[in-house]
């Protein structure tokens, strides 16, 4: 029976919220807890439907993992191959950063092709480039992905497109392999920030994380460590739109304001006052919303992650706004569903438009993918009336204790069975 959202909108939210360790940091964290036979810690993970089957894919690969209020303690005093993880890795496109650190602990691996959100093409063929060039051998046979390295070694790597998680992959090989290795046009995102300062608590030597310019040198005999997730700026942005949504004020506390940047110029651009206390973020209602124009792109660019709520935002300013979205090209299968809603909104190619309107309309609606489903959330709290999304899988893959954290602001939202609904 699947769960529906039911959210009565037109409530501003106000008070605080704390937002919770990084999902997208996590992930790699996890796989890269797979290169050493020590003991790791991990602070700060948050309670995902990802991280839970990261935590199923480690375990069935012979890992000791435990995990208790956010603290994931793991050894992977042997490693083995599991047949168990295609119902897993079908779900989530992170069960490809095993591929690295497996290849380095058992010399071979054997992955299924990822899945994840259907938001468009993302394919695997940087990651095996990098790999390749360490030292790796691949072939695809029947949906999996066959890969064995006898000798891995640090060399240069060149990447034909910021990937993130290739950028990751070769990371936390290069962190276990001999020698040197540079990867140019390296991915940015503070996600691999995070997994750099793991890899250097475990005995690597990465310089350079955050820039496009990454060194890597690696050790052999990397040792476990104690590492804190950084905060999630997804989460943190999705917030941020929803309190300018309903017109709130709200205060998000355990967030690095550093990392949403470009998103809170854009916000501050639509009109929406937000401050800086200390570290602490404070979303104060706008007079007006404003319309903006909008080009995603890899960090330090406007996260496409925070593309659809932004547009949720934006279907009630006051003019015509376009986004250009350059990183997915399905990413704006949720449109359908906010024009049930009312709003203005066409779509020709990579780019949208948006004509604000007054007010949108409560309908049923549903969830398409993990950041469709925000938006949809967003869409719904500022709607006076009863709005029902299904498809809270998506949600649930990428936001912790969200109707628990939304009903603190205020909101009214509850998670009902599809029976209930029907009632």
């Amino acid at each position: 029976m699947e769960d529906k959202l039911l959210i009565e909108g037109g409530t501003r939210l106000n008070g605080r919220i704390c937002i919770s360790g990084s999902k997208n940091a996590s992930l790699p964290l996890l796989a890269a807890s797979l290169l050493t036979e020590d003991k790791c810690i991990l602070k700060g993970v948050p309670h995902l439907l990802d991280t839970c089957n990261m935590m199923k894919m480690l375990s069935g690969l012979g890992a000791q993992v435990s995990y208790q209020d956010g603290q994931v303690t793991i050894q992977a005093r042997e490693v083995q191959e599991s047949g168990q993880l295609y119902q897993y890795a079908r779900k989530m496109r992170a069960s490809f950063l095993l591929l690295g650190p497996l290849l380095m602990r058992t010399g071979e691996a054997c992955l299924p092709l990822p899945g994840g959100c259907a938001i468009g093409n993302r394919p695997v063929d940087l990651h095996l480039k990098g790999l390749t060039a360490l030292g790796a051998e691949f072939s695809v046979e029947n949906g999996y992905i066959k890969a064995s390295a006898k000798n891995l070694i640090g060399n240069e790597v060149s990447l034909d497109y910021r990937s993130v998680g290739a950028t990751e992959n070769i990371m936390m090989v290069a962190a276990a392999a001999r020698g040197g290795t540079t990867i140019t046009n390296a991915a940015a995102e503070p996600e691999i920030v995070d997994l750099g300062n793991l890899l250097n608590k475990m005995g690597a030597r990465v310089t350079g994380a955050g820039t496009s310019c990454i060194r890597i040198e690696g050790a052999p005999d990397l040792c476990g460590a104690i590492h804190t997730v950084i905060p999630d700026r997804i989460e943190a942005g999705t917030y941020l739109i929803a309190a300018a949504a309903t017109g709130g004020q709200v205060r998000l506390q355990q967030v690095v304001p550093s990392h949403l940047q470009l998103v809170i110029e854009k916000l501050r651009q639509a009109g929406v006052p937000i401050e800086d206390d200390r570290g602490e973020l404070v979303v104060y209602p706008a007079e007006e919303l404003c319309p903006l124009q909008i080009t995603t792109g890899p960090y330090p660019g406007f996260p496409t992650d925070l593309q659809p709520q932004l547009a949720a935002l934006l279907t009630t300013a006051a003019g015509e706004s376009t986004i250009t979205e350059t990183v997915f090209e399905n990413r704006f299968l949720y449109t359908e569903y906010l024009q049930r809603m009312g709003s203005q909104i066409s779509v020709n190619g990579s780019a949208a438009r948006i004509q604000g309107v007054k007010s949108l309309l409560p309908a049923q609606v549903k969830a398409t993918d993990l950041r469709a489903g925000a938006a949809l959330v967003i869409a719904a709290l500022k709607t006076p009336g009863k709005t029902e999304i299904s498809g809270l899988y998506h949600l649930d893959r990428g936001y912790e204790k969200l109707e628990e954290k939304l009903a603190s602001l205020g909101a009214h939202i509850r998670r009902v069975s599809d029976r209930a609904v029907n009632l």
